[in-house]
């Protein structure tokens, strides 16, 4: 055995034992999925399945601070392998599974990943790209859902494409590490390659402990999956949800109605989601919608990118108004700010105010700090969930990192209240005639037209202006826009200079697995426009 097993143990115990031995015949996980029989394990089943995978892992010779891998679609067993990692004190790191071999690869090698432990939907392309990998030493392939052989335990590993051979360990809890292991997730890559963050699981204690007050959590609560898990948002969400002793309901693959069935069904009360997935359940046919009781939804956590005014209002029409809560903030930093139901639609485009135990600045470009109401500013945050580094990229967290203060780039201002307006990221913001034009702003305005379902603004050069603004849009189905119409609102709610110069309507926006939109595929596109 490996010298590097012997460490101080710890004395604290894991969070996911912990909620094993207090409530071991609760509903842990739920993955319900359409035409299948759902599986549901307790507390004490998905803890034992957790250390077997733990146990494996230690059998294949994985140390504390290794670095291990998951892909796949939402299943219990990603999930448990996340929660063995933590165990063993190795470091998880999720893999998008909407990227190309050549994105897998790039990943995989960037972040020396040693194991990988895959679904099986995703063995062809692990044993395509195998000769490309440096450091992995084991591809381990497990079945899931419908693959499932017997009784439906989570239980059908195998490496590669070899028959079926059991890798699992013994269910008993693998001994402790010095440290509880650490998350590695990989930036969405909006604006050039993606970056490993490495961070705490869970941020601060203290931190995140108010938060969860804030919102009102409780320890019935049901949380529902809304996206892929191997986001910073619905991972670390559902992290927490098991650390409370939550029902964890796994949405495998998102549909708008199957997820308002999982609602219903379970009563889930609390999620966390993107604004994409909300404005396609509030756009399903009114008969549809009405098939589903979705009363006890007490805490919707809105993220990933800013949820339009007009989406918030069509949330709050289907949904209890009450359960709407905003967060801004960022897989490197966690949480910065929430703005409370109360306020969601009285302060339009506010992300709300500071979290508990996070304090946040404005600084302008020479870095001295912005007291003054309502004037823009980078927005630069401190708090004990701070991530740690990028890994390998050093050089650029201490390039975003001022005396302790740290930013992704964003620029916000502050209102007279103390409540932060998020205008762009500073990469994105257009300077046309020596203004100053955040997207977002125009983006919010466009979206306020009932006949545009999403839009995006970039800026293109422009020989008058040195830029302008160009609106890519993509209509609600089953609707005609014209440049006309669009121009026409856009001047009842934009100052002139802010106005789009040139509408595209597109068919859809690309954007991340995360649902953040892909601006520089955009700028690719229209890399010819000139205005």
């Amino acid at each position: 055995m490996s010298d590097d097993r012997r460490q101080p143990e710890r004395t604290e115990v894991d969070s996911l034992t912990a909620m094993a031995l207090a409530q071991p015949d609760k509903a842990a996980v739920i993955d319900d999925r359409p035409g299948e029989v759902p599986r549901i394990l307790t507390y004490a089943e998905f803890n034992h399945y957790v250390n077997r995978i733990a146990n494996g892992l230690r059998a294949m010779g994985v140390v504390p601070d290794e670095k291990v891998m998951w892909l796949g679609r939402n299943s219990i067993e990603v999930t448990g392998f996340a929660h063995a990692a933590r165990k063993l004190g190795a470091v998880s790191v999720p893999l998008n599974y909407r990227l190309t071999d050549d994105e897998s690869v790039y990943v995989i090698n960037n972040s020396d990943s040693t194991v990988i432990f895959a679904d099986s939907a995703h063995a062809e392309m692990l044993e395509r790209i195998r000769p490309r990998l440096e450091k992995v030493r084991e591809v381990v392939v497990f079945a899931s859902g419908s693959a499932l052989n017997g009784d439906g335990r989570p239980i059908g590993i195998r490496p590669g494409q070899n028959a079926e051979i059991d890798v699992l360990g013994s269910a008993t809890e693998p001994p402790p590490a010095a440290a509880p292991g650490r998350v590695m997730i990989y930036t969405s890559g909006t604006t050039g390659s993606p970056k490993g963050a490495v961070r705490h699981p869970t941020g601060g204690a203290g931190q995140v402990t108010g938060l969860l007050a804030l919102l009102g959590y409780r320890p019935d609560d049901i949380y529902l999956t809304c996206g892929p898990l191997y986001h910073s948002g619905p991972g670390g969400f559902a992290t927490i949800a098991f650390a409370m002793g939550h029902t964890v309901v796994i949405q495998h693959t998102f549909n708008p109605e199957d997820w308002l069935r999982l609602v219903d069904k379970y009563r889930c009360s609390s999620s966390f989601s993107a604004p994409t997935p909300i404005r396609m359940i509030v756009h399903l046919p009114g008969e549809v919608k009405a098939r589903y009781d979705v009363s006890a939804m007490r805490v919707m956590v809105a993220n990933a990118a800013p949820w339009p005014f007009s989406l918030k209002e069509a949330y709050v029409k289907m949904f209890p108004p009450e359960s709407l809560w905003e967060v801004y903030g960022s897989t490197e930093m966690g949480v910065n700010t929430v703005l409370a139901p109360a306020d969601q639609l009285r302060k339009p485009g506010s992300c709300g105010l500071p979290a508990p135990e996070v304090e946040v600045a404005l600084f302008d470009d020479d870095r001295n700090l912005i007291t003054e109401a309502n004037v823009p500013g980078e927005l630069f945050v401190r708090s004990s969930s701070m991530f740690d580094t990028y890994y390998k990229a050093h050089d650029r967290y201490e390039a975003d990192d001022h005396d302790g203060w740290h930013t992704v780039g964003d620029i916000a201002y502050r209102d007279t209240e103390g409540y932060f307006f998020i205008c762009d990221r500073k990469r994105d913001m257009i300077i046309s005639g020596g203004m100053n034009i955040y997207p977002a702003e125009v983006e919010a305005a466009l979206e306020r037209h009932p006949g545009v379902y999403e839009a995006a603004v970039i800026g293109v050069p422009s020989e008058k202006w040195g830029e302008a603004a160009l609106a890519v849009v993509v209509a609600e189905d089953g609707v005609t826009l014209t440049t006309e119409e669009l121009d026409q609102h856009s001047r009842r709610h934009l100052a002139g200079y802010k106005l789009p110069r040139r509408f595209e309507f597109v068919d859809v926006i690309p954007k991340t697995g995360s649902n953040k939109i892909l601006k520089r595929e955009l700028r690719e596109r229209f890399a010819t426009v000139r205005l």
